[in-house]
């Protein structure tokens, strides 16, 4: 029964080269898509057993129409892109993977901050473009930086990614606060406070929250103007946390220094972007999604993968 079951990948692209992949083949016949366009979903898995899906939706009606679907496995942990109410109706198992990028996003998170306060492109640039060997003295300071030892971090959203985070910044030598986006989380070990006071007294502000009624634009043009004018923005959770139009124009009125985004309200971003209104686009870096998707992460969400199919057929 196992090795004729027909199972489909249907957004293999967006694992990238993914070490491990062939064990698949142990469960029966992959078929894997690189990419999966809305109206090419329910061909490709209506005679599936299980399906592999990072981000392509499947609905009630595509559900109904693949009769052999037992098991959804989602490459990700967030579960949006499937209806699991009609799921569990259908009598569909979905599976997703949890904690498999925590380590990934918390130091993509300060890759981009690092680079972003230390300027490093301008001065890699800088040596690059042959203006250093020009220069009449050994050192070049023409764009400063600030130490984060002895500075504040707010954390929105401490979860597991949050608390990694706040493990990096004490060995910066930054104090961490936070404010929980649900109100239930209380942990001991940081000051909690409220948005505004995290806002007007942190020098980096970082989003690890999910997007949601709570926090759907929840930093915007009012908190983005109570944030200090040397301080740094960071999102590595999602787009639509942040108002990207309120955050262009908060960078140019110069509310904060800086913004470092992995995640957009669009993704892929759209060509005609707020961006292009950024009068110094050196105050911002921002990363296509990639936060997550460290080697080892990626390696990690496949064996998640795997041991839910085990799981399932374990069942």
């Amino acid at each position: 029964y196992i090795y004729h079951m027909k199972i489909a990948l249907l957004d293999k692209l967006t694992l990238g080269e993914i070490e491990g992949l062939e064990q698949l083949n142990t469960f029966g016949v992959v078929d894997c898509y690189d990419v999966t366009a809305p109206d090419q979903t329910l061909s490709r898995i209506k005679d599936a057993t299980i399906v592999i899906t990072n981000k392509v939706v499947i609905s009630r009606e595509i559900m109904q129409q693949a009769p052999n679907l037992k098991l959804i496995c989602i490459a990700a942990t967030g579960t949006n892109n499937v209806d699991l109410v009609a799921a569990k109706e259908l009598g569909i198992e979905v599976k997703n993977v949890v904690g498999y990028s925590t380590k990934s996003v918390a130091q993509h998170t300060f890759t981009m901050l690092l680079a972003l306060l230390g300027q490093i492109n301008y001065y890699d640039t800088y040596v690059k473009n042959g203006s250093y060997a020009e220069s009449p003295v050994f050192t070049h300071l023409s764009k400063e930086y600030w130490e984060l030892s002895g500075k504040t971090l707010g954390i929105i959203g401490l979860g597991n990614i949050g608390k990694e985070v706040a493990k990096v910044a004490e060995a910066f030598g930054m104090t961490v606060q936070y404010y929980s986006t649900s109100g239930k989380n209380n942990d001991a070990k940081y000051d909690q406070v409220s948005l505004e006071v995290l806002l007007t007294t942190s020098d980096v502000v970082s989003i690890h929250a999910p997007l949601n009624e709570a926090t759907k634009n929840l930093i915007g043009e009012k908190e983005l103007k109570q944030m200090k004018p040397t301080s740094i923005l960071v999102n590595t959770g999602r787009g639509g946390i942040v108002d990207e139009k309120a955050l262009i124009n908060a960078l140019n009125e110069k509310h904060l220094f800086g913004a470092c985004l992995d995640v957009l309200e669009k993704e892929p971003i759209i060509k005609i972007h707020p961006l292009e209104q950024l009068k110094d686009p050196s105050r911002i870096i921002i990363t296509p999604h990639i936060a997550w998707a460290s080697k080892e992460a990626r390696v990690t969400l496949l064996q998640g993968i795997i041991q839910n199919i085990n799981t399932f057929l374990d069942a």
